[in-house]
């Protein structure tokens, strides 16, 4: 956290708060500069070159709106500087902070902040003037083609991860339910490596027969069985360099398994019908939907085979660990499906939102998609309400998996234990987004929605 090069100015005409941030931020920052009255604003910035503003809410100035914090922000925005300005304010202005951002704001700081957060806080908005204060999450979108979605706790760890594992060659085994999107999570660890211009070659082994199995994967010599019209290279030569994406990895038999074992050790594969090895150099990412411990039942799948391709695991949460992600992939999904069958912009009814998110979604992403193509195709009018959400009965959970939300109307339900962890958390917003599985902006917007 590096605040050497930052010009920073504080107005707030509580002279204790000014002393406390003038000795804080004097060793950490290029310049310090506060005053107590705002109406010195103009004149502070014209002459200086600030690159962050701490600007308090309320004043006794000669403004009296109640809000003088947002007529100055105005005023500053107004002026064509360059500055981020921080709104500081009590617990109780929050929704005035909120308006702030909405107005041009970067962040706000509720008093009494902890020094950390206040460091934290002004890191972060010199970034941003920077350019370079992206979400991780808007990173890897850039990054790669893959739509990984998501702004709960859970998938910014999946994130981080993705980060760390991509550009190294260790093996990696995800692990997770039918649907939950392994597979676009193994093509972005592609993107995002060294090997990204070099193959990637996608092979559903689960759903390949003992006797193709060594075929596909190996390659054969014409002759060397029936039907074996032609030479034939196999999958994993095919992978040569590049990347190879085994999925299901965990429903193959045993003799397959120990075949497969031979070829990572001795990094080379020999086609069916020849005595000749040939030498591979490949990044092999795998997927299963069978647990870990169920997976290191010798009597189901090597132990010596999991070691070779479980360098790093990922496990991808289930649809129904990742909160309020569920209604941010259906504003997606509606997003996408409207605009690919021409329907005008749909929106959501309350109970259809209920719907959504009480679902257990044995499915998981997939059933998920499924579901709002379907509402989108049979959609009569632009609000879709929770007969319109139809979920498909092939998809069925044995265990009983309580819902997550009480009876009642959704927004009341989000916005009470919003004001609740807030409350916890003394106004803390990190810690409140982190309780809450959400990233700071995330929080912010529904600080705003619901005018807290």
């Amino acid at each position: 956290m590096n605040l050497q090069n930052v010009s920073v100015l504080v107005v707030d005409d509580d002279k204790d708060v000014l002393t406390a941030v003038r000795f804080l931020l004097k060793p950490e920052v290029k310049q310090i500069v506060t005053d107590h009255n705002p109406e010195n604003l103009r004149k502070l910035l014209s002459e200086n070159k600030f690159d962050i503003l701490m600007l308090d809410m309320n004043f006794n100035s000669s403004i009296n709106t109640g809000n003088e914090g947002l007529f100055w922000l105005r005023q500053v925005k107004s002026w064509d500087t360059k500055v981020q300005v921080i709104m500081i304010t009590a617990y109780a202005d929050i929704d005035l902070a909120v308006q702030c951002l909405k107005e041009g704001a970067v962040d706000f700081l509720v008093k009494p902040w902890h020094n950390e957060q206040l460091l934290k806080t002004l890191a972060e908005a010199f970034e941003k003037q920077a350019g370079s204060g992206k979400k991780q999450a808007e990173v890897m979108d850039k990054k790669t083609s893959s739509e990984i979605i998501g702004e709960s706790e859970v998938m910014q760890d999946i994130f981080r991860k993705i980060e760390k594992i991509a550009p190294t060659d260790a093996n990696v085994l995800i692990l997770g339910e039918n649907g939950t999107g392994k597979d676009l999570i193994a093509h972005a660890i592609y993107q995002l490596s060294h090997r990204k211009h070099k193959p990637y070659i996608k092979v559903d082994v689960g759903a390949l027969t003992d006797t193709l199995f060594e075929s596909e994967l190996f390659g054969h010599k014409k002759g060397s069985f029936t039907d074996a019209r032609e030479d034939r290279m196999g999958l994993i030569e095919a992978a040569n360099e590049g990347t190879l994406f085994m999925d299901e990895i965990g429903n193959i038999a045993l003799p397959q398994q120990a075949k497969l074992l031979t070829v990572l050790q001795n990094r080379q594969v020999t086609r069916l019908g020849t005595n000749t090895p040939v030498p591979v150099d490949l990044r092999l990412i795998s997927a299963t939907n069978v647990p870990l411990a169920e997976l290191s039942n010798e009597r189901r799948f090597r132990r010596d085979l999991i070691y070779r391709i479980n360098t790093v695991e990922i496990t991808v949460p289930s649809l129904r660990e990742r909160g309020n992600d569920i209604l941010l992939l259906t504003a997606h999904f509606l997003s996408l499906y409207e605009e690919k069958y021409l329907k005008s912009e749909l929106r959501l009814s309350e109970t259809a939102k209920i719907k959504l998110m009480q679902h257990t979604y044995p499915g998981n992403v997939r059933e998920l998609q499924y579901a709002v193509e379907r509402a989108v195709i049979m959609s009569d009018n632009e609000l879709l309400k929770a007969e319109d959400i139809v979920f498909s009965p092939i998809e069925q959970k044995t265990e009983n998996i309580p819902n997550r939300l009480p009876k009642g109307n959704l927004e009341d339900i989000e916005r009470d234990t919003i004001i609740q962890i807030v409350e916890k958390h003394q106004g803390n917003i990190s810690k409140a987004a982190k309780e809450l599985g959400l990233t700071r902006a995330a929080l912010y917007r529904r600080l705003e929605k619901y005018s807290l």
